[in-house]
């Protein structure tokens, strides 16, 4: 075995480098999904459908969860989760009861569930 496997450091001027012990990287939405989310979430607010909205990023999945008053349940939460990218798709949109509307692999067709239908108007 040698001094670096027996754990013993190198002499003769050599330098050993270690494996960064940087904490795991969180998902998060990039600026092209925000965009997106936003969007869909400026228009329901000026519909007064939605009110307020909460995100969470952590090393699984990021949230983006949507509340009618900040003092309920959300309604929906739009989730990316990248290890399900290759399976059922990396996005979902499920209710505040955890029940799943759409997963896929483009965010705009999952957030496309959330769009309300347009109103027919007649004279």
């Amino acid at each position: 075995m040698s001094e670096a496997e027996a754990g013993e450091p190198i002499r003769g001027g050599q330098v050993l480098s270690f494996p960064s012990a940087a904490p795991p990287a969180e998902v998060t939405f990039d600026r092209q999904e925000l965009r997106l989310i936003l969007l869909l979430y400026g228009r329901m607010v000026a519909e007064g459908e939605w009110r307020d909205y909460g995100i969470d990023f952590n090393r699984e999945r990021a949230v983006f969860s949507v509340y009618r008053r900040s003092s309920e349940v959300a309604l929906y939460r739009i989730v990316k989760e990248p290890r399900l990218a290759r399976r059922q798709g990396a996005y979902a949109v499920s209710t505040g009861t955890g029940m799943i509307l759409k997963r896929g692999h483009d965010l705009a067709r999952v957030l496309r569930t959330l769009e309300t239908p347009l109103k027919l108007v007649t004279n």
